[in-house]
């Protein structure tokens, strides 16, 4: 047990030092939350050995935990504040919305998989006792815990949900996330409330898999 303890804190250490830190990531919270928080207890015991690979872990039925670099761009341009509510779109195992939480927002997790909302349950009940694991639709977010500071999307959509913006705060409300156009280069994207609705801007290219659920169904064709 000690010597699986001190590979994957080795194992932890190179994601952040070879993954993390040379990818423009400087927000200290979570370069250090990385550093801190075991990636590995989040995954099935099967998939432990792959926590720290620079890419994208397969979960089963279309869903990942996302790549670390994907994960801790997106956090940085999303820049939460200490005391802002903030609500995770298709949390998964709950790593992304333990990072999250170390920023210090008030952190609502939404998951639809049940097997995977009892796992985040588990093990943030442990590593970010202060996240709320709910459970239901994606594409209709969590209104009850809203308006949000923040809404992070952890999986790439064709476009925004519009149930999922509304519950944004008017007055400075951004979300965070990825869109894949399924036409071209999918980008990371920051969107913001504005009076005229929300507006996107690109942050950086990446491939992050659709949520699955949230892939719009193919429109009837004569």
């Amino acid at each position: 047990m000690a010597v699986a303890s001190e590979f994957f804190a080795d194992a932890r250490a190179r994601m952040v030092d070879s993954q993390i830190r040379p990818n423009k990531v400087t927000d200290t919270r979570i370069l250090h939350a990385m550093r801190t928080l075991p990636r590995e207890q989040f995954l099935p015991l099967t998939l432990a050995p792959l926590a720290y690979a620079d890419e994208d872990v397969p979960l089963g039925n279309g869903r990942v935990l996302m790549e670390p670099m994907v994960l801790a761009r997106l956090l940085q341009a999303a820049a939460a504040l200490s005391g802002e509510v903030a609500l995770v779109v298709g949390a998964g195992c709950g790593y992304g919305a333990a990072v999250l939480a170390a920023c210090g927002p008030r952190v609502t997790a939404l998951e639809e998989d049940a097997a995977l909302a009892d796992r985040a349950r588990e093990v943030l009940a442990e590593h970010a006792p202060g996240v709320s694991v709910v459970t239901g639709p994606l594409a209709q977010g969590w209104a009850a815990s809203g308006p949000y500071d923040l809404i992070v999307i952890e999986g790439a959509v064709r476009e925004i949900p519009p149930a999922i913006a509304q519950q944004l705060r008017v007055e400075r409300g951004r979300l965070v996330g990825v869109i894949a156009p399924g036409d071209g280069t999918s980008q990371a994207v920051l969107a913001e409330v504005t009076p005229a609705g929300l507006r996107a801007s690109p942050i950086f290219d990446c491939a992050t898999p659709l949520l699955p659920s949230l892939i719009p169904a193919p429109a009837f064709v004569f």
